[in-house]
């Protein structure tokens, strides 16, 4: 569902090859338990990545709360398909490294290739840290947990004034090198608990609180230039979703297999920080006007093109 996605928005073409030009994507996480090919899903970001920066654009990957949890031993919500296909993966991993050492050994100098979609194993301007090595080396230590573009934050849970005081930077580099090994512990308070990064739910509930509603206030008010704060994590049932007049953007809408396999839906945000919601639910392309009962969202245009909601934020 993540290529459907990517395609419904114009960001790759048919042949999943990059086509969003300067676009700017965020992957707002949880790649990581929701029902196989997830290893395959890290390749392609990793992939996506450097063509959209050989076009001018860029795609951030955000950890969410399930990579978070693996990455902590805690596999808990590990799908049977996930574990299928991490064994595989480690076992030709062990048997090409294997080979390699077995060709040093006789002096022969080959270039062997990952096993997992075509990868290469040396990959020029990469560095070498990052070939090779664990899944969480190569591919997690890459996400943000917090970012900031335009005037849009994304964080996959939520953020609370205590982590804004403690410096989006510093969470951010913090939990890289804890990915990384290079530390053994990370703050609780930001990756572990329901009043974490990743875990908050306060701005995501059908109904926020009054006092959510001015936390959430005062939060954007200490980030410079922010004006909505867009979440993933809780899983937006009647799809993308808006509360808080228009500062609290709720992005899951349960596509993976495992979340209720439905029809994707990407927001975008243009040049002017106008949003629209895109979506392939065929109930939205026909010709006709569809009211939105959602706070914030205004309603359809009624044409034959994917749905395309407006957000009063």
């Amino acid at each position: 569902m993540a290529k459907s996605a990517l395609r419904l928005a114009g960001l790759i073409g048919a042949d999943d090859r990059w086509s969003g030009a300067t676009a700017t994507v965020v992957q707002v996480g949880e790649i990581f338990d929701r029902g196989g090919d997830e290893i395959k899903l890290l390749y392609f970001f990793e992939r996506l990545r450097r063509e959209a920066a050989k076009a001018g654009g860029t795609v951030i990957t955000m950890n969410g709360n399930h990579e978070i949890m693996n990455v902590d031993a805690d596999f808990r919500f590990v799908a049977r398909q996930g574990v299928k296909e991490f064994e595989d993966w480690g076992f030709w991993q062990c048997v090409g490294n294997g080979m390699k050492r077995m060709c040093i050994g006789i002096g022969r100098d080959l270039v062997f290739r990952d096993l997992i979609d075509g990868v290469p194993d040396e990959i020029p301007g990469i560095p070498p840290e990052y070939l090779n090595g664990l899944i969480s080396s190569r591919f997690l230590s890459k996400n943000q947990t917090v970012v900031v573009v335009g005037d849009s934050v994304f964080a996959h849970g939520g953020l609370l004034e205590k982590h804004v005081e403690y410096g989006l930077e510093r969470l951010n580099e913090e939990l890289r090198d804890w990915i990384r090994g290079l530390s053994e512990k990370v703050e609780n308070r930001l990756v572990r608990g329901s009043d974490s990064v990743v875990w908050l739910r306060s701005f995501s509930n059908k109904l926020v609180k009054d006092g959510d509603y001015s936390i959430l206030e005062h939060v954007l008010e200490t980030i410079p230039g922010a004006r909505r704060m867009i979440m993933g994590h809780t899983i937006q049932e009647d799809g993308i979703s808006s509360a808080c007049g228009g500062r609290a953007i709720r992005v899951d809408v349960g596509m993976s297999k495992l979340c209720g396999d439905r029809f994707p839906e990407v927001l975008e945000i243009d040049e002017k920080s106008e949003l629209k919601v895109l979506t392939s639910n065929p109930l939205y392309t026909k010709r006709q006007y569809y009211a939105i009962p959602k706070d914030g969202l205004g309603s359809l245009i009624p044409d034959q093109r994917p749905r395309q909601v407006e957000v009063n934020a």
